[in-house]
This record gives structure tokens, sequence and C-alpha cells, in this order.
């Protein structure tokens, strides 16, 4: 009887889990933009996230200086790179 208790917990928890993760690489993602992409961070959204053994979240980071200035940064753990 506890076992079913135990996946339905564990299926709540994971979007949790999931959400930390990318939230865990928002600083480094806005420190390539800055040192990588010449771009001062303004707002950040997530484009692309891939869970597994090897996840990645690709972000697109907004650029105060222009309005429709922006980078992409993909983060592989908190390893973060400019795409574009």
């Amino acid at each position: 009887m506890r076992l079913p208790l135990l996946i339905a917990a564990g299926l709540l928890l994971a979007p949790a889990a999931q959400a930390a993760n990318v939230s865990a690489g928002q600083a480094e993602a806005k420190e390539a933009a800055r040192s990588s992409g010449n771009c001062t961070p303004a707002k950040l959204e997530v484009m692309r996230y891939a869970v597994g053994r090897e996840g990645q979240t690709v972000f697109k980071v907004n650029c105060t200086e222009d309005k429709d200035a922006f980078v992409l940064v993909q983060c592989r753990s908190r390893i973060c790179t400019l795409l574009r």
C-alpha cells in the first residue's frame, strides 16, 4: 500500500526538482552573456530544457543595450557557453 503513495509523491516532486535545475544555471547564463556576448543581461527566458544524463538548458538573455538585442546561452550542468 505504501508503494503507490511513494510513487505519487515522487511524481509530484519531479517538476520542482526540474525547476531547481533550470534556476541553478541562471547566474551562469547571465555571466556568459555579459563576458562573451558583451550583453548587459535583463530578462531571462528558458527556450529549451532537456532532462537526462546530459541535461541542458538554452536561455534567451535579453540585453539592455537595445530593445531587440538578445543572446542565446546553452548551459550543461553549470557550464554555460554563448550560442549566438
